[in-house]
């Protein structure tokens, strides 16, 4: 039995060109450690990592270079030959057929009709993150696509998620992803690589502002968290079938990518961690070489920022509000 409900985000992990440098940033940035990744056999070197000795990822060797730098997210299925067929039914593209990984699970890979990979993991001994939602750990993801219509439709009919739209109330004050829902809601778990990519990042270079832009011109970079105060932001709550939709029980969400980027630039998931101190970790991911692409600001709920590690694979990172 699955140790996480259907569509449920259950790991993340990332294919990197150097796997020791992978772990040292890491390591350095989350207070990672790492241990053999013999579990799951990803057809190269790979390490699980654990956060207060709970997993939490897994870092990967890129097997091709073609492959991008990139993290990804997977989502929990009971019955992967069933998901696969929705999918395929749903105009998705199946990238990996179901294989199994030993005993500690079936894996596939597919993409959404917009472009974005996920993967999908159906749990054999292996059930997922072991932690979520806490410091050192994942706690929310997000898809950025041009296709909103056929993609929100898409994952209703894959997943069963149940929606809710964030627009704007009649001051104007809009609402986001993460501004009204997103890394504060219940949190996913997941992951799948080989995300498209323009570039190093899995998401192309130019898809945010560079490390100079401020807190106000955030909202333009399309990051669903800075949108909260933006007239007109157009984000998708997902809530697992069952459940009443909102924000209590959102477990992801959807975000449009706007003509402000390049068009060449294609559909991803944004995957996001929790973390204790913002504007610190954002400060030691460019201490470890990595690039800090949106500077650290508010949104409703907590502070947040978007990095690359020394390698190009994008995330961002959330620092929950203080509790009064």
């Amino acid at each position: 039995m699955a140790a996480f409900a259907h569509s449920a985000p259950c790991w993340v992990d990332v294919q990197l060109p150097d796997l020791e440098a992978g772990k040292r940033f890491y390591g350095e940035l989350f207070g990672w450690t790492f241990r053999a990744g013999e579990e799951v056999d990803r057809g190269g070197p790979c390490v699980d990592a654990l956060s207060g000795g709970k997993l939490v990822a897994a870092l990967a060797a890129k097997q091709d270079g073609r492959m991008p730098t990139a993290w990804g997210i997977y989502f929990a299925t009971d019955d992967i030959a069933a998901t696969v067929t929705r999918i395929r039914q749903a105009g998705g593209q199946v990238i990996t057929e179901p294989v199994r990984m030993g005993g500690a699970g079936v894996l596939a890979q597919a993409a959404d009709p917009g472009g974005a990979v996920f993967g999908l993991w159906q749990a054999g001994d292996r059930g997922g993150f072991q932690k979520q939602n806490e410091p050192g750990s994942f706690c929310w993801t997000e898809v950025y696509t041009r296709q909103k219509d056929r993609v929100d439709a898409f994952y209703e009919q894959v997943f069963g998620f149940r929606g809710t739209d964030l627009g704007t109330d009649e001051s104007g004050r809009g609402a986001s992803g993460t501004g009204e829902s997103g890394p504060g809601g219940s949190g996913p778990t997941g992951s799948a690589t080989g995300e498209p990519a323009t570039g190093e990042s899995g998401t192309g270079e130019s898809e945010t502002p560079d490390s100079e832009t401020t807190d106000s011109e955030a909202p333009e970079s399309g990051i669903s968290g800075s949108g909260a105060d933006v007239p007109g932001v157009d984000f998708r709550m997902w809530s697992p079938a069952g459940t009443e939709p909102g924000t209590d029980t959102a477990i992801g969400g959807r975000s449009v990518i706007t003509d402000a980027f390049p068009a060449e630039m294609p559909s991803y998931f944004l995957n996001y961690f929790a973390v204790a101190d913002c504007d610190a970790t954002a400060e030691t991911g460019a201490h470890l070489g990595g690039r800090v692409s949106v500077p650290p600001f508010d949104i409703p709920y907590g502070r947040m920022a978007v990095l690359h590690d020394n390698q190009g694979a994008e995330f961002a990172v959330l620092q929950p509000p203080v509790s009064r």
